[in-house]
């Protein structure tokens, strides 16, 4: 199966990009489904179909669907209370009922996720195309998965025994109860849904395609947006220039446009190594239903790019390290910061963050160095002496 994640600029036609993509490949007999995270249906708008909480046939091989977010919140919240039961009216908790509750901000994003998975489970589909926030809120969606996960390990560890073997002594001490069964098996479940999603984003037939007008605002979003999807290693497709003007306009105001278009346009494609650019003209109107979205002519699906690997290279024979490549195009070394915890390492570009576990043989060493050179994070590790198996 193939996997489209749309983002980019903010107002930048993001959602008409995905519902014309997602038309082009039904047009060529593909089983597609297009889903949308968007309050307001602009996916519908585009279609010239309304969308909503169910999957909603838009057009042969065309499905599109943007799922309800206050459905799913209430179910989730209510269901927690019925398990919560014991530790709630000990606490003297009110409950609240299921009309009364309005979904928390980011509650749509995740009931995209959910929906995603779903899709993607049900094998219905050949193609799915998501159309994702604005890149900074599409970035930090993308490592929820990764990141709750870790949360979940942290704080709920599947090696339980322990916890198992001192709750009632820790519950006549605290005087209320401890987590019950219920917790660890709720988390666990919760690890599972997580790991469905990981396995989506994280998968080879998965790839970003970023959207925005050409023009500085856009270079600067889409350099940065670059940079968060490279720490994330997720491969980019192709950067799309959208509403693109004709070129040989007289009209003064608008030959600067063109002008400053075709500047962004080419500094773009000085980048394009890893990133090809394709333009899609403006239709001096908004697009509006199938007609107007074919005659975009936005990209085809194509093949899914490699992914992005961060290999690790012995040079242990000339230089005594071990060397971790982490490829970040785009990246400042000014905005860079590293940070050693452990067995992870904390790696910081610009406004974005992750935490990675360290490969297994880097696990036995100490940072010896770090630099940024041609678009890749080279980080050095000398063996520690303690650790490192001795040869005679």
């Amino acid at each position: 199966m193939r996997t489209i994640l749309i983002t980019g600029q903010g107002g930048s036609g993001r959602t008409t990009v995905a519902a014309a993509t997602a038309l082009d490949a039904a047009r060529a007999g593909t089983r597609a489904l297009v889903l949308s995270a968007d309050r307001a249906d602009g996916l519908g708008a585009a279609l010239g179909t309304a969308t909503g909480p169910r999957p909603v046939r838009v057009a042969p091989n065309l499905t599109a669907w943007r799922p309800d977010a206050a459905a799913g919140f209430r179910e989730d919240l209510v269901a927690f209370q019925e398990r919560a039961t014991s530790v709630l009216d000990l606490l003297g908790a009110g409950r609240l009922d299921a009309e009364e509750l309005t979904p928390l901000p980011g509650a749509e994003e995740l009931a995209l996720l959910r929906a995603l998975r779903d899709a993607a489970l049900s094998e219905a589909y050949d193609l799915l195309v998501v159309d994702l926030p604005p890149a900074p809120q599409a970035l930090a969606l993308l490592g929820l998965p990764e990141e709750l996960r870790r949360y979940l390990r942290r704080l709920l560890p599947p090696e339980r025994q322990a916890a198992r073997a001192l709750r009632p002594v820790l519950g006549r001490l605290a005087g209320v109860p401890m987590p019950s069964e219920w917790l660890y098996e709720t988390a666990a479940r919760w690890d599972v849904e997580l790991a469905a999603v990981a396995a989506i984003v994280e998968d080879p037939g998965t790839s970003v395609r970023l959207v925005a007008e050409p023009g500085p605002a856009g270079a600067d979003q889409m350099r940065l947006a670059g940079v968060g999807l490279a720490l994330r290693a997720l491969p980019v497709d192709l950067l799309i220039a959208n509403r693109v003007l004709p070129q040989g306009t007289h009209d003064t105001w608008l030959a600067g446009l063109v002008a400053q278009q075709r500047k962004a346009w080419e500094e773009w494609e000085e980048q394009g190594a890893t990133r090809p650019v394709r333009g899609v003209g403006h239709l001096g109107r908004d697009p509006r239903g199938p007609d107007d979205l074919a005659a975009l002519g936005v990209p085809g699906t194509g093949d899914s790019p490699a992914r992005v690997v961060w290999p690790v290279t012995d040079n242990l024979g000339d230089e005594g390290v071990l060397v971790w490549h982490i490829p970040l195009p785009g990246a400042i070394r000014d905005e860079l910061d590293l940070i050693r915890r452990g067995d992870e390492l904390v790696v910081t570009a610009g406004p974005m963050r992750r935490i990675v576990p360290l490969p297994s043989a880097l696990r036995r060493c100490t940072v010896d160095g770090a630099a940024l050179r041609d678009g890749s994070l080279r980080i050095r590790f000398a063996p520690d002496p303690q650790l490192w198996p001795r040869t005679r």
